[in-house]
């Protein structure tokens, strides 16, 4: 199977819709061999930070000579960077060789396996092929009844925090969602929780008790942080004593760090060899796109994937940051099934003006009633229907009003509006 074929084959599982569930991609690996009892983890789950988290602990453990496994979704520039060894995305050839391995298991079956689970199954598959000493695997949504939660023994498993989202599949209130992200704790192994959220921990307390796993929170007193160590360079954060710097951008990104760095501590204690210079290293190499990601710095264009109620709010604040009073421009495409009202709520103050647009999605939301809506609420949109013209033109309205533009709404859209912006750049 080539790469093109492989994709097809996507396609069609794509077909088949998200089916929450574990007897489908249970049924799949047997019939691999169980690759992924072959292989140590660290599985994470959250509402956010998911990405960031991984990309951090991913470089760390590099630094520190291993070998490295990565499955995150969604992809936001091609399906195969879903898939990452040492933190680099594999080839297509590679992707093209595991589907090819799948797709006949997956047609064998009587019940067919999902898109996610499909490309979970080929996560466990290629860190065995390529001899991953230890792979950091994100839940793809919620956690006891995503695909990802076959692994039975992880090393450490890690709920990043706990926000509202997704309340079709996992719950309308913080206790539900937390119920099913803790779902990935498993009995008589480590579990971390992050979050800020007493009802959250509560949740993951219990959880951890019935499990017999001892759960571990992160001890604020050995970090130091303040407002200006956060700059358009990165963030920097003092840890027992020792400055680490982190090019990635966010006011949220603090706190990933404090999560990564609390974690380390608990691989330390399960055996696994970090030393100092890794840890500073590795953070210092961290590269994650979509996230607060300074794009081009002449004109100041920037992507942030935020698309959930605290996701926002993390970018709000990011922005009155790094620009205080100063207005910025939004380029704003969303998912149909999210809060999209919130972006006029939280960040209109902080707009001189906002252009809609509709990514190449089939959940997207279409650009005019995205900003009839953000309008109706106070945050004066315009809505484009060619997705190229609306970069375009923001691009252009923010570098002639020489204010930031402030690209968002979904991860969905990254790259879409990267190949927009080679034109715009050129």
């Amino acid at each position: 199977m080539n790469y093109t074929d492989a994709i097809e084959y996507m396609k069609i599982a794509a077909q088949r819709g998200s089916v929450l569930g574990l007897s489908r991609i249970t049924e799949l690996l047997g019939l691999m061999g169980d690759p992924q009892d072959k292989i140590k983890t660290v599985h994470i789950a959250g509402t956010n930070g998911k990405g960031s988290f991984g990309a951090m602990l991913t470089s760390v453990l590099k630094c520190a000579g291993y070998r490295v496994g990565g499955f995150s979704s969604p992809a936001i520039t091609d399906v195969t960077d879903s898939f990452r060894i040492g933190g680099e995305v594999i080839s297509e050839q590679d992707f093209a060789d595991l589907i090819g391995y799948i797709a006949p298991i997956c047609e064998s079956m009587d019940e067919k396996p999902t898109e996610f689970e499909v490309l979970t199954a080929a996560a466990f598959e290629l860190f065995v092929r390529k001899k991953c000493d230890i792979a950091v695997v994100e839940c793809g949504m919620g956690g006891d009844t995503d695909s990802t939660n076959v692994i039975k023994a992880p090393v450490l498993s890690v709920v990043t925090n706990v926000q509202k989202d997704h309340g079709a599949f996992l719950g309308n209130n913080i206790a539900e969602i937390a119920a099913h992200k803790c779902g990935i704790f498993k009995a008589g192994r480590p579990a971390y929780f992050g979050g800020n959220s007493e009802e959250a921990y509560e949740i993951a307390a219990d959880t951890a008790n019935r499990l017999g796993c001892e759960l571990f929170i992160p001890d604020y007193a050995h970090f130091s942080w303040s407002d200006d160590n956060c700059t358009i360079n990165g963030t920097d954060l003092i840890y027992k004593g020792q400055k680490l710097h982190i090019p990635l951008l966010g006011t949220y990104q603090f706190e990933n760090a404090v999560n990564v760095l609390s974690c380390i501590e608990i691989l330390r204690r399960e055996g696994t060899d970090i030393p100092e210079s890794a840890v500073r290293q590795g953070l210092e190499k961290v590269k994650w796109h979509g996230r607060f990601e300074v794009i081009s710095k002449e004109p100041l264009i920037i992507y942030d994937g935020a698309h959930n109620p605290d996701g926002i709010r993390c970018a709000a604040d990011s922005i009155r940051r790094y620009f205080g009073d100063k207005k910025v421009v939004l380029l704003i495409g969303v998912m149909a099934d999210k809060e999209y009202g919130l972006y006029a709520d939280m960040l209109g103050e902080l707009a001189d003006t906002a252009f809609a647009v509709q990514p190449d999605n089939p959940r997207a939301l279409n650009s005019s009633a995205l900003a009839q809506a953000l309008t109706q609420r106070g945050l004066e949109t315009r809505p484009f229907d060619d997705f190229d013209s609306g970069v375009k033109t923001a691009c252009e309205y923010a570098e002639q009003r020489r204010m930031p533009l402030i690209a968002l709404g979904s991860l969905y859209m990254y790259r879409q509006f990267m190949a927009s912006m080679k034109d715009v750049i050129h």
